[in-house]
């Protein structure tokens, strides 16, 4: 009996991350929250800054504790969203 030997199958574009750093990347500091939620709000981008609060809300991590403790000790503090 012969062996049937297929062409090789070659994909046309390569992977899309090839390069680039995958995983778990580091969390993000408070000040870089406030920094995100600080431009989302002065956009106009409600929906976004609550879906954002949402995430980080919902994240697992220390941060968002820390946050909530900050938040108490701020007396200044606005509301994030007026709508």
């Amino acid at each position: 009996m012969s062996k049937i030997q297929l062409p090789t199958v070659r994909p046309k574009r390569g992977p899309w991350n090839k390069g680039r750093l995958v995983g778990q990347k580091r969390p993000l500091l408070p000040k870089q929250v406030w920094a995100i939620r600080a431009r989302l709000e002065l956009a106009g981008n409600f929906r976004d800054l609550a879906m954002f609060n949402l995430a980080i809300d919902s994240n697992p991590s220390g941060l968002s504790s820390h946050l909530k403790s900050f938040d108490k000790e701020n007396t200044n503090a606005q509301s994030y969203c007026n709508a």
